[in-house]
């Protein structure tokens, strides 16, 4: 339980990366307003909250601890900032900012989880989910229509999005196409304007938790 022990309001809801008026109206069910899908994925994945406790009442509130996470330097490190963040570069080359490290085996040669949020262009990671993702240093040694995090600098609109990457005809370019029948058109971009590139290799499904 010494997880869940905060302060005050505002210390539990920074920790949920959400802002405190929110967490307020949800703990006084504003509106008729109940526990998001957001805030019950970081309780149960952060501090191992019970989420049929936390919606329905049933069962112990806190779970047994979470046989994937360490406390160890085993493992891959957890980074609970969105794709989307511009600071997420910077975070993926220091561990220590790390919420804590997933000891894993089948993905522990991965460089990073991370979580899913909002609507994903590549509609098989669904919000709230984590993927595993693995550093590529040789963009012209690519697995064609696999999903990968892509990253570009600012000449090309600073992309940060899960695409499936394609072979151009150009050696010196990429297709990027999302798999997300509502996210139409692909988009061309030179290798040389990609920052990052991760291949996805898997997810954390809620059942491995």
């Amino acid at each position: 339980m010494d997880k869940l022990h905060f302060k005050t309001q505002n210390d539990f809801a920074e920790a949920l990366k959400i802002k405190a008026g929110s967490l307020s109206d949800v703990l006084r069910s504003k509106d008729g307003m109940g526990v998001s899908n957001a805030i019950k994925d970081r309780l149960e994945f952060l501090y191992d909250v019970n989420r049929e406790w936390l919606t329905e009442g049933i069962g112990e509130p806190i779970l047994k601890k979470n046989l994937l996470v360490r406390d160890t330097k085993e493992g891959v490190p957890y980074y609970d900032i969105s794709i989307n963040d511009s600071r997420l570069e910077d975070l993926l080359i220091k561990e220590g900012e790390a919420e804590y490290l997933v000891n894993y085996k089948p993905f522990n040669d991965c460089t990073a989880y991370l979580p899913v949020f909002g609507d994903s262009m590549y509609p098989r990671y669904a919000s709230g989910e984590i993927i595993a993702v693995k550093a590529i240093t040789n963009f012209d040694v690519l697995q064609w229509g696999e999903a990968y995090v892509v990253m570009t600098d600012a000449a090309t609109n600073g992309i940060r999005s899960i695409k499936n990457v394609h072979e151009h005809q150009d050696p010196k370019k990429l297709i990027l196409r999302s798999s997300n029948p509502n996210f139409r058109g692909d988009t061309v971009v030179e290798k040389k304007n990609i920052t990052s590139m991760f291949i996805i290799k898997g997810k954390i499904t809620r059942n491995l938790i």
